[in-house]
């Protein structure tokens, strides 16, 4: 049994393809960010208090996604002017998104970030509101998803793991697991 320590339905989709028994549990932890924290050291961070705050004696996974351009942080947007301003700031532009996972097993406790660089097409005001207005931003780091709707026209060019961009490096995952002999 593997509890994925998650209130994501993206990752919650991404782990039962790949593992039969999962148990979802939302974790209760303070997402703020630290001043002067890097991306990679509050996804880190994050990932690793989720999977603390969870009380399990089997595996358990807890994973935290961000998005970073040129050193700023874009979590999920407040509201549609935040998912507007986010994706216009992407526009034409690499990225990095950020996931930072933690395995724990027992006392033991493997932690990771996993980053893919992402370009975006240069967007039109027609096509971000359009994609703003479907509310698919709402609940995304840096107000997208690449895996649905009219996320799927927003990327131009990905570098690194697909899945990372959705929210769980899954193949990454599956290999530290099975090296720790764990599946």
């Amino acid at each position: 049994m593997i509890t994925l320590a998650s209130s994501s339905p993206r990752r919650k989709e991404l782990i039962k393809k790949i593992f039969k028994e999962v148990e979802i549990i939302k974790p209760d932890v303070d997402e703020r960010i630290i001043d002067g924290e890097s991306a990679m050291e509050m996804v880190k961070r994050l990932s690793m208090m989720k999977a603390n705050s969870i009380k399990r004696d089997n595996i358990i996974i807890a994973a935290d996604t961000t998005v970073e351009i040129e050193g700023t942080i874009l979590g999920k947007p407040l509201d549609e002017e935040d998912a507007f301003r986010m994706i216009s700031m992407l526009s034409g532009r690499w990225h990095k998104v950020h996931t930072g996972v933690c395995i724990k097993y027992g006392s033991e406790c493997v932690s990771f970030v996993e980053t893919t660089r992402v370009k975006f097409h240069d967007l039109d005001r027609e096509t971000i509101l359009k994609y703003v207005e479907s509310g698919d931003p709402m609940d995304k780091a840096g107000g997208y998803g690449v895996q649905e709707n009219m996320g799927m026209v927003l990327v131009e060019r990905i570098e690194g793991d697909f899945f990372n961009v959705v929210g769980l490096p899954i193949s990454r995952i599956w290999w530290e697991l099975k090296d720790r002999k764990l599946i």
